[in-house]
């Protein structure tokens, strides 16, 4: 029995033999029926998705200014917040459009013909 253990735990069988495909067999089975009855925590996290929508025009030499609204950033417009704040709250407003690998150069806030308060990202890759 220690024998047939340690050749299960070492894969020795050749193709096509019966241990072969009892192992592989039992790997198919935990690849599709374990995900039902044990939790990987590999759950997607809730996304509220974006309010509004985010309006993004390329430069050249791969840089864009991204127009966000500023109820979809998580930052007051209005109070003086240090630049490393306004940068990472801003990159992450734009990064469900954007990527990941953006770096924010500079940023302004205006008010549209509607009268909402929104952000000017200059940014690039």
């Amino acid at each position: 029995m220690k024998k047939l253990l340690k050749s299960y735990i070492f894969w020795t069988y050749n193709r096509g033999n019966l241990h072969y495909d009892i192992l592989v067999t039992l790997i198919l089975a935990f690849v599709f029926i374990a995900p039902r009855f044990w939790d990987f925590g590999d759950k997607p996290t809730p996304a509220t998705g974006l309010q509004h929508p985010i309006q993004v025009v390329g430069n050249s030499s791969n840089g864009f200014t991204a127009t966000v609204y500023a109820s979809d950033v998580n930052l007051d417009p209005l109070t003086s917040q240090p630049n490393d704040v306004v940068k990472k709250a801003l990159r992450k407003a734009i990064e469900p459009v954007t990527g990941d690998a953006v770096f924010v150069e500079r940023w302004e806030t205006f008010t549209d013909a509607q009268g909402n308060l929104e952000w000017k990202v200059w940014a690039h890759r």
